[in-house]
């Protein structure tokens, strides 16, 4: 696996991550977002297809519980969108950024880190996440033109924020951007209060793919991975946030909140059609099958193991 460039390297300036334009991919990518030909690198653009990817291309590991295997090569993550997949956030920021890039933006890869409900303090910029800046779009809200594209958190930001330190009304939520304590020149996103992930913060240096090999690997495969033990998947758009993780379907709305498990393999599949975006009609049925049983086999281990930690709570 190749090492990661120190941070001081000068080669991180090429950004390296970048592909030559393949129109047909950009095309079939725009497609998917509602676009019928490129269209001009205006900030208004940049707030569409941001909207258009966190509503139509689910944040999901599906693949992980099908057994699948991925890489962070843009051009692959372009192609799992293209294919009618989603993806975690090296993907779907990675061919967001990659788009982006081919329409005109300039665009700048992050090394981010989720602060995951198991962590108590923020984990820093450990490579598990990857964050996206897009530069040279001035307005008043934003006058050095920075903009913090993220469709990779799922269920946080709906369009780009100005990296500018303040409070931001996305509803049904309310986000935080300022100055990272634990990353040195770096920046945090505080989330809603009502997310299980606190935040993020991520790094102001050049990113590289060889950055997130190894917190990739280890995501997608480890036993002790979140993304490994449960079959999560989030949508965002306008007014709600929608997590789905396992076959427990979170809906949290302006216009309230709902919670309910899903009961058969029939109502699983017609969710992440209907709901995700996400029909899976690459996947064969003995496939889709065995889908369901795991995720079904997970869920029934976190039931028990929330009622055995329950248990313990009542007992102290």
């Amino acid at each position: 696996m190749p090492e990661p460039l120190p941070l001081d390297d000068p080669r991180r300036a090429d950004r390296s991550w970048r592909r030559p334009v393949d129109a047909d991919l950009r095309d079939a990518y725009l497609l998917r977002l509602g676009w019928s030909a490129p269209p001009k690198p205006t900030l208004d653009t940049l707030v569409a297809l941001h909207k258009a990817q966190t509503a139509l291309v689910p944040y999901e590991v599906v693949w992980i519980a099908l057994g699948e295997r991925r890489t962070v090569e843009p051009l692959d993550s372009v192609r799992y969108v293209v294919a009618g997949r989603g993806g975690y956030c090296y993907h779907l920021n990675g061919a967001l950024g990659c788009l982006l890039d081919w329409l005109g933006f300039d665009v700048h890869w992050r090394v981010g880190g989720v602060q995951g409900p198991q962590w108590a303090e923020p984990v820093g910029a450990n490579s598990n996440h990857l964050v996206i800046e897009v530069h040279g779009l001035p307005s008043p809200d934003c006058p050095d033109g920075v903009w913090v594209v993220d469709t990779g958190m799922g269920d946080a930001l709906h369009e780009p924020l100005p990296l500018v330190a303040g409070k931001y009304r996305q509803p049904p939520l309310e986000l935080t951007l300022r100055p990272s304590d634990v990353v040195e020149g770096g920046w945090r996103l505080d989330h809603d209060d009502w997310a299980r992930c606190p935040g993020m913060d991520f790094a102001p240096y050049e990113a590289t793919v060889e950055d997130f090999l190894v917190e990739h690997e280890k995501q997608s495969t480890s036993p002790d991975s979140g993304f490994v033990r449960i079959a999560a998947l989030c949508r965002r758009d306008g007014d709600s946030a929608t997590v789905l993780r396992g076959l427990l379907l979170d809906h949290h709305g302006t216009a309230g909140d709902d919670q309910r498990e899903i009961g058969s393999a029939g109502e699983y599949f017609a969710t992440l059609a209907d709901v995700f975006h996400l029909p899976l009609s690459d996947v064969d049925e003995e496939r889709k099958a065995a889908l369901y049983r795991k995720v079904r086999a997970d869920h029934e281990d976190f039931l028990r193991s929330q009622r055995e930690q329950a248990q313990q709570e009542q007992a102290q």
